[in-house]
Formats: C-alpha cells, sequence, structure tokens
C-alpha cells in the first residue's frame, strides 16, 4: 500500500499506542497524525542497528520505501551510569525479545541492588524521512533509578526513573507535566520547530 500524505499528514512508525497519544499532544495544530495501521503497515519493522540514531533511521527509511509517506521514527533508550550506559539501545528487549516492561524493570533492579551511585538518564532520537532525506532531532532526562517501582501511569521504564529535581517517577506525573520535562518531549519539540519552520505552508 503506498500513500502520499504530504505534509497536512504525517506517519509515525510505532505500534505503541501510549507513544502516540503523547505525540498527538505535541505536534502543529493541522497536521494529522497516521500510525501504521492507518497506512496498513502491519509488519514488524526490524530494530537491529546499535544505535538509537540507526533504529530510528531504520524504521522511517522503512515505511518511506514501502509506503511512499513522509514519516518520524524514534527509539528511545534508558542509559544508567553504573551499567555503563546499558540497557541503552536494548532497552525494549533487556530481559529477553519477548520480555515486557515488567520483566524488564525487574531485571534492572537486580542490576543495581546494592549500588549506591543511581544516575540515569532517557535518550530519545528521532529520525524523519521527507523526500528521501533524513533528519535527526535528540533529547535527553537526566535522573535516577529509585529502589521501587512508584506510580501507575506512563510506561516503560517510567514508574523506576525519578527525574532529576522532582519527588516523584515519570509514572506518577500527569501527562501534560511529563510531557514538558521528558526526554521525548524534548525531541519532539525540536521535530515540532524544525515542521513549523520548513515543512508547513
Amino acid at each position: 500500500m503506498r500513500i502520499t500524505t504530504g505534509m497536512e499528514s504525517i506517519v509515525f512508525a510505532t505500534q505503541n499506542p501510549n507513544k502516540l497519544e503523547e505525540i498527538r499532544q505535541m505536534l502543529p495544530p493541522g497536521l494529522k497524525l497516521l500510525s501504521l495501521d492507518d497506512i496498513g503497515c502491519t509488519w514488524e519493522i526490524p530494530e537491529t542497528a546499535d544505535t538509537l540514531e540507526g533504529n530510528a533511521r531504520l524504521k522511517a527509511s522503512y515505511v518511506y520505501a514501502h509506503h511512499g509517506c513522509d514519516c518520524f521514527a524514534d527509539d528511545t533508550g534508558l542509559e544508567v551510569a553504573a551499567l555503563n550506559g546499558a540497557p541503552g539501545v536494548f532497552s525494549a528487549r533487556f530481559a529477553g525479545p519477548e520480555a515486557d516492561s515488567g520483566a524488564n524493570i525487574r531485571k534492572l533492579l537486580q542490576l543495581m541492588e546494592g549500588i549506591s551511585d543511581r544516575r540515569a538518564r532517557f535518550r530519545t532520537v528521532i529520525a524523519l524521512a521527507k523526500g528521501g532525506a533524513f533528519h535527526f532531532f535528540e533529547g535527553q532526562v537526566e535522573g535516577e533509578i529509585l529502589s521501587q517501582p512508584s506510580g501507575t501511569g506512563g510506561f516503560g521504564y517510567d514508574p523506576v526513573f525519578r527525574p532529576r529535581g522532582y519527588e516523584g517517577s515519570f509514572a506518577q506525573m500527569p501527562l501534560s507535566e511529563k510531557n514538558r520535562i521528558s526526554h521525548r518531549g524534548k525531541a519532539f519539540r525540536n521535530l515540532n520547530a524544525f515542521i513549523r519552520k520548513n515543512l508547513m505552508h
């Protein structure tokens, strides 16, 4: 299936409904956000690169090549100082290829038992495929790993990540507050600014 979207709409190469909901609140008014389901892309796009930038580009280029759509994709990693930057690019499959967020969190907390240095950061990289060219945007937020999950909101590692300067985890924050300070929020505001300046008329 091949669709030409123009810049009145753009595809976000994700099957994660939580990410879609976050990003819908950030993009410019008048720009329709399409999901992979909306364009009939039902294949699981491989994430085989060894960097966040590489995985984001793989996903965006796949959609552009197979569907002809202007598209952006992101990859996010949790980088823990005491684990030499792990889980990093393997964050989504830290506890194994079929692992869910709960299993990933349990593995992280087990590895962090007895470690006093809890420093960590979330980093998001976005690749935008437009007309065969690629543009990259990044955002990051510093914080620390909690000793146990706290909060019921968010997704992924949010229950065990406390951003610097805040008392609660990402999972305890309203979505609007999380978007204001988060790695993904910062990266998407950079994307948003680029779209407004260069691609919308």
